[in-house]
């Protein structure tokens, strides 16, 4: 695991990465939910029962991570209501100490990130933790999500990278899958995106709990 710092770019995924995942199960399982069944006059439970589907069918697509298409299928204002409850926004254990470590190195490190624009402009004024990065990758900016091919593509040609020599560290293993077949050099999944579950089994990657087994 310590081969990472052989690597010369490091790629670093933001939610359940960088920063709990509790907020974002809690925004989108609980909050989000409750503010539909309030909007249209019905329980939580039959509100989860429509949004429930509609979340599955999206998942791994751009649209899943975009706010302006949940606005607009849901009726709520996603990113008003992700505002309102932005205090809840953390930053996992360790995070701080393996920046630093980076910060102090001559990699160069890029957040790479499916989180909408909007989404990403409240998270990093919440954490400021713009600062650590060379680049801050948006998805929503090739149109096309991390774990798609096509993604791979047009982010290479936007930032310079020897593949061999690069880590990807993220929680989604589909997102993982997409970076192993592009090439990425060395991969590392999160187990523990959620501070609030029990770490996942993730088979044929190399797993941390917290970036304290980097340090």
């Amino acid at each position: 695991m310590q081969n990472w710092k052989q690597c010369d770019t490091i790629l670093l995924d933001m939610d359940g990465t960088l920063l709990d995942l509790r907020f974002d199960n809690y925004f989108w399982c609980e909050l989000v939910p409750l503010k539909y069944a309030e909007k249209n006059k019905i329980t939580r439970a039959e509100a989860k029962k429509v949004l429930v589907p509609l979340f599955k069918q999206m998942e791994g697509r751009i649209e899943w991570y975009c706010l302006d298409y949940w606005t607009q299928t849901l009726d709520l204002n996603i990113a008003e209501l992700k505002a309102v409850v932005a205090d809840q926004i953390s930053i996992l254990p360790y995070v701080m100490d393996f920046l630093t470590t980076l910060q102090h190195s001559q990699k160069q490190v890029v957040l790479v990130t499916n989180a909408h624009q909007d989404s990403l402009r409240l998270k990093m004024k919440k954490t400021g933790l713009q600062s650590f990065f060379d680049a801050i990758i948006c998805s929503h900016d090739f149109g096309v999500a991390k774990e798609h091919p096509l993604f791979w593509k047009a982010f290479h040609q936007k930032i310079q990278f020897n593949k061999s020599t690069t880590l990807m560290i993220d929680d989604s293993l589909a997102v993982l899958k997409a970076a192993k077949q592009f090439g990425v050099g060395q991969l590392i999944a999160i187990s523990q995106p959620d501070s609030q579950q029990p770490p996942k089994t993730i088979e044929g990657y190399c797993t941390i709990k917290n970036f304290e087994a980097l340090l």
